[in-house]
């Protein structure tokens, strides 16, 4: 049993904040968090006197793993660009477990992400829930498939326009996930498949049956738009990733409880589509009460920046303990893990984070990072 003392606990939950805390930990799950009443004899005992601790960050949008930062083509895995749609693809296949990136998040409290194909494709393929710690490689896939990875905007148009074939437009682009849509609802009123349909539509599938959500590319208003008809048209439970321009349609993300995985922000304009990118996006979305998490999009920003984006929209105008939540209790609650992960609670998976100071003072480190109960320090390993 570990217990972790002294510190300032940000339990993201009902309890709030708890000064002096301590929390037991045994084996892979927080056994109880509270006051200082004495502590079991036989435990490893972690001193985080005038230290903060926080449940361990999520970063619900990247390629870490697929997409290698010291790579080219060796390790660029992050889109079969071969074919628009691709929804038999699955990241976790192409996941390097030993990318430099695992060590870097946890440098920057980021203990879990959710890491998917690019946005090449109009359907990319299946993302994969990751662990940055674990005793194996194997052991890092926390949840597999989590989520179906769909694209509208620029980089279809770009990729498949360059290769001279479809789709060549913003009209293509929505013409072609329609249809895989449709032809996979179709196959749901099947009695028996063949093997070839099961496996090219059982992604589809998972989508219209809403065991899974559809991760949709969108910087653009209009882009977004595009993606809630196609929710209404066939019911889905759709994320909009990125937002670049969400704010300008929140009151239709809102009606439809359609939440955003906000980012990348710690960014130049680096194309047409991501004109209005800003750190106030994060505060205009959350006084239209549109639902959202900060993303990094690694390695477009390194992972373990996340905390440093979310800093920078209380800058902008957020408040602090929602920017809090846009990295922990949301992430956790948009990706239906909240039960797990996301705040410090008795029975929730042992996730956590220890900071020497408050994690958005831009001068603080992380001293010490815990992944199902299996302990990093801030070290080059």
């Amino acid at each position: 049993m570990i217990a972790i003392t002294g510190g300032k606990i940000l339990t993201m939950d009902e309890a709030g904040s708890i000064e002096n805390g301590v929390i037991l930990v045994e084996g892979e799950f927080i056994k109880s968090v509270g006051e200082n009443e004495g502590l079991p004899s036989d435990c490893q005992v972690i001193d985080a006197k005038g230290k903060y601790i926080l449940p361990g960050f999520i970063d619900a949008h990247s390629h870490i793993g697929l997409e290698e930062e010291i790579y080219q083509s060796e390790g660029d895995d992050v889109n079969e660009s071969s074919d628009p749609i691709t929804p038999y693809l699955q990241a976790a296949d192409g996941i390097n477990f030993h990318d430099l990136a695992f060590s870097d998040a946890l440098r920057g409290g980021v203990t879990r992400s959710l890491s998917m194909p690019g946005s090449a494709n109009i359907i990319g393929g299946q993302a994969v829930f990751l662990k940055h710690l674990a005793g194996s490689p194997g052991e890092m896939i926390y949840k597999n498939p989590w989520g179906l990875k769909a694209a509208l905007g620029e980089n279809p148009k770009r990729v498949y326009g360059e290769q001279k074939k479809t789709p060549l437009t913003r009209m293509a682009n929505a013409s072609l996930l329609r249809e895989a849509l449709y032809v996979a609802s179709k196959e749901m009123t099947k009695v028996e498949r063949k093997a070839r349909e099961e496996f090219k539509q059982g992604a589809l599938l998972r989508v219209l049956k809403k065991e899974m959500p559809l991760l949709l590319h969108a910087h653009r208003a209009d882009d977004i738009l595009t993606a809630l008809r196609i929710r209404d048209e066939f019911d889905l439970n759709l994320i909009i990733q990125h937002g670049t321009e969400a704010f300008l349609i929140a009151d239709e993300l809102r009606k439809r409880n359609v939440a955003v995985f906000l980012g990348p922000l710690l960014v130049n304009r680096a194309k047409v589509e991501m004109k209005e990118v800003s750190f106030k996006t994060a505060s205009a979305l959350a006084q239209a009460g549109v639902n959202f998490a900060f993303i990094t999009d690694h390695p477009v920003i390194p992972v373990e920046h996340l905390r440093v984006c979310a800093a920078l929209a209380v800058r902008e105008g957020l408040d602090e303990d929602m920017a809090l939540q846009a990295i922990t209790t949301s992430p956790a609650r948009l990706l239906g893990v909240e039960d797990e992960l996301g705040s410090v609670r008795q029975g929730k998976r042992a996730d956590l984070v220890i900071f020497d100071g408050h994690p958005f003072d831009f001068r603080s480190r992380v001293v010490l990072a815990m992944v199902d109960g299996k302990i990093w320090g801030n070290r080059r390993e």
